[in-house]
């Protein structure tokens, strides 16, 4: 196949530092992302108050239901490209680029209207108070005017990780990250323009973002380039990407919906509860962002592994990242709880109240997270070797359903701000069991009857 320079071979080699190159960069791009998120926050804290960061907080969990809803369908467009890669077909990963470009627009223009016409009604719903409402609408409104451009970053971002291109995308979000946080401070510090500001710094931050993926795709060489010209969807490319999309997609709408009632539930307990979670949220969210690159690492590995018929490196692969997802939780977390309240004071100097609340959070959650992370290791595993529609049901039952289940129950007969984090670390764990069961019986169904007699198919997790 006619690989890019940046691109890597993921089907010879030794798998540990590969693996590590290709997961440290995408490990940097979330937690440089999530610090510009942090500072966008912090801003708003320290030189608005803290209704406005309550009001910025409440709009979170809703832009990550849209966004997730959407992106989720890149996964197609990744596990297609990487296979197709590993199976050296250079036609079709072009025609997989261009499809998905051109499903990013029109995915990013219908969430633009959802996002604009159906955001204060939700955030009602969601039992947002009065007096954070009108700051969250305004909000929300302004970010979704450059969600398209939101859109086109993650699905170039998702084409390059597929040929083991992690470093351009990272480069890509050092750039527009910098510039978020230059016009956060321009526009909320120096102009006063409160959340409206840091809504339009992060439209801007977007746009640039999308503009340096394009050109980055336009100027490749090989199956890589886009041309601008030959963008159209081909209908089957576009069914075989929303057959594994679909899934993980609403997969992660539904996680988000879950997500909302932990949201509603935790507005109930008022805007400084609100602050604190809003503050720990981005604290703790460094953890899941490390450990959710090796679950693009899995599903990178195995879709070129799976399309080569590499079938004894898709174990391996999996076996490898677990335990690194496990070691990067625990020394995150770790740190995490030590320096917690230093974190969060930076969100809410002096604050004592709003510092308590996000350290109940962290205190629960951080030690645990690598939990969440061998969870995504085993779903990317499942999606990379084409199975989405398995991991999308088990982890609806047991991540949303049994949150939701919680919210009812304990949650209802207990109700503390500690009682509704508990159900984290508990549904981690019981989907990440029934996820490896899942992958130990469809490596049967998918592998075993491809495999040559005789053959040794050798997928079990850290074989050799």
């Amino acid at each position: 196949m006619n690989r890019t320079k940046n691109g890597m071979d993921m089907c010879t080699g030794p798998l540990l530092f590969k693996i590590l190159l290709f997961s440290i960069p995408i490990m940097l791009s979330g937690m440089l992302q999530l610090l510009y998120n942090a500072v966008d926050v912090a801003v708003v804290g320290r030189f608005v108050g803290n209704t406005a960061l309550a009001a910025v907080g409440s709009t979170s969990t809703l832009i990550n239901l849209v966004v997730n809803l959407f992106i989720g369908l890149s996964v197609g467009a990744s596990v297609l490209v990487s296979q197709y890669c590993g199976a050296g077909d250079d036609e079709n990963v072009s025609e997989v680029v261009h499809t998905a470009v051109g499903i990013s627009f029109i995915l990013g223009i219908t969430a633009t209207i959802v996002g604009i016409g159906f955001a204060k009604p939700i955030l009602r719903t969601m039992g947002t108070p009065v007096e954070v409402l009108q700051s969250a609408v305004i909000y929300i409104r302004i970010f979704f005017i450059g969600i398209t451009a939101s859109m086109l970053f993650n699905y170039g971002s998702s084409v390059l990780r597929a040929v083991g291109d992690t470093k351009r995308p990272l480069l890509y979000l050092s750039i527009s990250g910098v510039v978020n946080v230059l016009l956060n401070f321009v526009f909320v510090v120096g102009l006063h323009m409160g959340v409206a500001g840091s809504a339009i710094a992060t439209v801007i931050a977007q746009i640039l973002s999308a503009i340096l993926i394009l050109r980055c795709l336009m100027r490749s060489n090989g199956c890589l380039h886009l041309s601008l010209r030959g963008i159209r969807i081909e209908k089957e490319k576009m069914i075989l990407m929303l057959k594994i999309g679909i899934p993980a997609s609403l997969q992660a709408a539904i996680f988000s919906i879950s997500n909302l009632l932990i949201q509603s539930s935790v507005n109930s307990f008022g805007k400084i509860t609100m602050a604190g979670n809003t503050a720990a949220s981005n604290i703790d969210g460094i953890i899941y962002i490390a450990d959710n690159s090796f679950y693009h690492a899995s599903l990178a590995f195995t879709g070129q592994n799976f399309g080569a018929k590499k079938y004894n490196r898709i174990g391996r692969v999996m076996g490898i990242c677990m335990l690194l997802t496990t070691i990067t939780g625990l020394i995150l977390g770790g740190l995490t709880i030590l320096f917690g309240k230093t974190l969060l004071g930076i969100y809410a100097p002096g604050d004592i109240g709003v510092i308590h609340s996000g350290m109940v959070r962290l205190n629960i959650l951080a030690m645990t997270y690598f939990l969440c992370g061998m969870m995504d290791v085993t779903v990317g595993t499942l999606r990379g070797m084409g199975a989405s529609m398995v991991p999308m049901l088990v982890s609806i039952v047991g991540i949303c359903g049994f949150r939701i289940a919680w919210i009812y129950t304990f949650f209802a007969w207990h109700r503390t701000f500690e009682q509704l984090f508990y159900s984290y670390p508990i549904s981690w764990l019981l989907t990440f069991s029934i996820q490896l069961l899942c992958y130990f019986y469809l490596k049967k169904r998918l592998i075993l009857p491809d495999t040559k007699s005789g053959e040794d198919c050798g997928c079990a997790v850290g074989d050799g």
